[in-house]
């Protein structure tokens, strides 16, 4: 929600907080007779998080929202987020060690998921960092530290 200049616009009633750059929207809850509540991240067009909402004294309309609530919503679809980014990034991003003769190794796999045509990036480094071999590879290669051995020990030609 937004003024007329563009900025964020703070909105404090009984079923709509927009404030911080979230929203959290009070809504009938469709699987019940309850309510839940929905918090979206100001630009989204999803919910970050959609929990249950507790009812108000008279048992039928939700109990409003407010500071110290809207707070605590905010803090947990924060993290939900966080979580999501961080499970994603270990699910495009992987890394093994291989010893050999002439020291350890990291070998990393970065997948990049292009809508049209997703890759992979295989890569080996030595323990300073120093990049020995990159190669472009299908983004469904599974990354092992026998898959990698067998890298290197091929002399990190295309895998077959």
């Amino acid at each position: 929600m937004e003024f007329e200049d563009g900025l964020p616009a703070v909105v404090n009633e009984d079923r709509l907080w927009c404030d911080n750059g979230w929203t959290a929207r009070v809504i009938k809850n469709e699987d019940d007779e309850g309510w839940a509540v929905a918090m979206t991240k100001d630009g989204e067009s999803e919910p970050a998080l959609v929990g249950p909402w507790t009812m108000g004294r008279d048992k039928k309309n939700p109990k409003p929202l407010d500071a110290s609530a809207f707070q605590v919503l905010v803090k947990t679809a924060s993290e939900v987020i966080r979580r999501h980014e961080h499970q994603l990034h270990a699910m495009l991003h992987k890394k093994v060690t291989v010893d050999t003769p002439s020291g350890r190794l990291n070998v990393m796999l970065d997948i990049v998921p292009d809508e049209y045509e997703p890759y992979a990036l295989l890569s080996a480094q030595d323990p300073f960092g120093e990049v020995l071999a990159e190669i472009r590879v299908e983004p469904g290669f599974k990354l092992t530290t026998s898959s990698a051995q067998a890298w290197i020990e091929d002399e990190f030609r295309s895998p077959g």
